[in-house]
């Protein structure tokens, strides 16, 4: 029998329809590259054009991330089905051949496409596709990632049906290498000939749409709300002390991770809700995807067993009365229109996972109607909400201090007008409030020697700065524990938005956001040179969501000269991690302690990142401190 299926759809993508396509398109085969094709497939062709000659999967992969057939029409291709998306937007099936070449750097698989239509193909079916050749760029061509080499616009006819499947390959130690992928000098490296046993970017190409299975799969990156998980192949690689996989510099992006899907009708085989530190056991197996929502992956066919290996969320200790308790939280666009569950859970773990810190610094509080998008600023509801919900959790009846911005300006969500916030326990601590502080007039140190003193507190550092376009600025504030001054700055630096992925084709990455982060320390780092110009022994603790990494740019600016100290460095290697992005355990929230604060007590509490339920994508931070 045959099929046709009419010309792609732009409007592709697994989520979204504002996904484009594009074709790249490339000059034919040569003569000689095809008969150099026959020949290690074992054909016997009169190679004259791309359509004479038989033309075999591995052909049109080629031996780059990009086809020589791409563009071109090719007819007749064989394969055996071995998996169909009978879902979304982006319907198709995988074709494996059989009879592979020699070479590793070829592919053996593809997936053809038909768009909104449901393929009649059967996993099994031994088939012959024509169609045209055609790289996919997910996301669009401009954000910068790989593409992805398919038949479209395809017919097919089926010879034969039920026929066994190719083997899967496995993905492990041994076969996955744990250099990430080659250096071009931030150039694309598509053109490059894929070297599989060098790098992994390079074996997980020269798999794509093949069978590939991963044997007791260790998760290393919770399930989340679209139904994926992330694991590894290389359980034993930058592990975590909770069983994560630990980012712990740009060289060494954990090679093995991959991310798991599947294509199992969930009323026959529901995802598995999974923790980082859980297993999937057993085997779990499918063609290797890639799509823009996080790269190279496994299209489950087969799903191992979840097993629940992950530790339990953490709790910290109590203050004493001499040590003053300062946390960091960032609550996750945090409103009135919250749904409530989500208060009482950030007030018990204020309460109970945090031991109720002293001073609290909130990122992401939104205004009193959310996203709402009407000029609305202060969020006196929103923090009434949390307060009240931490009393009934059975914590202090904690107040709080922080400044509204200008509507709009300060980035997040729209109408949201996310901003940093301080919360206190006016049993423990003192604020000491200075008129003045508004959205745009900077805070200034006064005072005399040994004695400083903010013009206004609470403040906002350097407002007017262009480092702060369409970021949070830094909160200020001083506060006064057992007669002595504590200087506290409350940070949401700008995301990451607009960076290429690990995975991109341009190799190293281009961290694009980083520049204005850096310029954004900078400011913070000035700000806190002038207190200690006043007072080099003053007591300043710099916290919030920095959304960059201990090794970055940005943080070796804030940290530079000794002025402060990042304190995860404090922390053995395995515990530097709160915050979980395609399955690397990362840093992005920070608290750094000026150098007058020598002994302090750090602790990272774990209760959101690692889980599948969480109440926020970040993990809370304390520190305890003796002023």
């Amino acid at each position: 029998m045959s099929a046709q299926i009419p010309s792609h759809d732009p409007n592709r993508t697994h989520r979204t329809s504002r996904t484009s396509r594009r074709r790249a398109l490339r000059r034919p085969a040569t003569l000689t590259a095809l008969v150099a094709a026959a020949l290690t497939g074992g054909l016997l062709a009169v190679p004259q054009t791309a359509s004479a000659a038989v033309t075999r999967i591995h052909d049109i992969q080629g031996t780059t991330r990009l086809s020589p057939f791409a563009g071109k029409r090719v007819t007749d291709v064989p394969g055996t089905v071995t998996a169909v998306r009978a879902f979304g937007s982006a319907r198709g099936f995988w074709v494996q051949d059989s009879r592979p070449d020699r070479d590793p750097a070829t592919s053996e698989a593809i997936f053809v496409f038909t768009g909104k239509q449901t393929p009649k193909a059967a996993v099994g079916d031994s088939v012959r596709v024509s169609g045209t050749v055609s790289e996919y760029y997910p996301g669009g061509e401009q954000a910068g990632l790989q593409s992805v080499t398919e038949i479209t616009d395809a017919t097919w006819t089926v010879a034969s049906s039920g026929n066994p499947l190719p083997a899967a390959f496995k993905l492990n130690a041994s076969s996955v290498p744990d250099r990430y992928a080659p250096a071009a000098g931030g150039k694309s490296i598509e053109n490059l000939r894929l070297r599989p046993n060098a790098y992994a970017l390079d074996r997980y190409e020269s798999l794509e749409g093949m069978r590939v299975s991963l044997a007791d799969a260790s998760v290393v990156g919770p399930t989340s709300t679209h139904n994926e998980l992330w694991a590894t192949a290389e359980p034993r690689h930058g592990r975590t002390v909770r069983g994560g996989a630990l980012y712990g510099s740009y060289q060494d992006p954990n090679p093995g991770r991959v991310k798991i899907t599947s294509l199992i009708p969930f009323a026959q085989r529901p995802f598995p809700v999974a923790d980082t530190g859980d297993r999937l056991a057993g085997t779990t197996a499918g063609p290797l995807d890639y799509d823009n929502f996080g790269g190279y992956g496994i299209a489950a066919t087969e799903l191992g067993t979840l097993e629940d290996r992950g530790p339990a969320r953490e709790t910290t200790r109590k203050q004493r009365a001499d040590e003053l308790a300062v946390a960091t939280y960032n609550v996750e666009n945090l409103s009135p229109k919250t749904p409530p569950a989500k208060f009482a859970r950030l007030a018990e773990a204020l309460v109970k996972n945090l031991a109720s810190p002293d001073v609290v610094a909130l990122e992401e509080v939104q205004d009193d109607n959310g996203p709402t998008n009407d000029g609305t600023v202060s969020a006196d509801a929103t923090l009434k909400q949390l307060t009240d919900a931490v009393k009934a959790a059975g914590g202090p009846s904690y107040a709080w201090r922080q400044i509204d911005p200008v509507n709009n300006q300060d980035g997040g969500q729209p109408g949201g007008n996310i901003r940093t916030v301080f919360l206190f326990n006016p049993a423990r601590v003192s604020f000491t409030d200075v008129a003045g502080g508004d959205a745009t007039t900077p805070v200034k140190v006064t005072g005399s020697p040994g004695k400083p003193r903010l013009s206004a507190s609470p403040g906002r550092i350097d407002p007017g700065n262009a480092a702060w376009a369409n970021s949070r600025k830094p909160l200020v504030g001083q506060f006064c524990f057992r007669g002595r001054p504590v200087f506290v700055v409350a940070n949401h630096f700008n995301s990451k938005g607009g960076d290429q992925g690990l995975d991109s084709r341009f190799q190293p990455p281009a961290r694009t956001s980083e520049t204005q982060r850096v310029q954004q320390a900078q400011a913070v780092h000035a700000f806190v040179e002038d207190v200690l110009r006043v007072d080099p022994k003053a007591d300043v603790v710099v916290a919030g969501d920095l959304n960059d990494f201990q090794f970055s740019p940005a943080l070796k600016t804030l940290t530079a000269g000794g002025v402060l100290t990042d304190l995860v460095d404090r922390l053995p290697r395995g515990e530097r991690y709160g915050y979980v992005y395609q399955g690397n355990s990362q840093v992005l929230d920070h608290m750094l302690t000026s150098r007058h604060l020598r002994r302090v007590d750090y602790d990272i509490v774990h209760i959101n990142a690692e889980y599948a339920d969480q109440s926020s994508d970040h993990d809370p931070q304390v520190l305890r401190l003796k002023p």
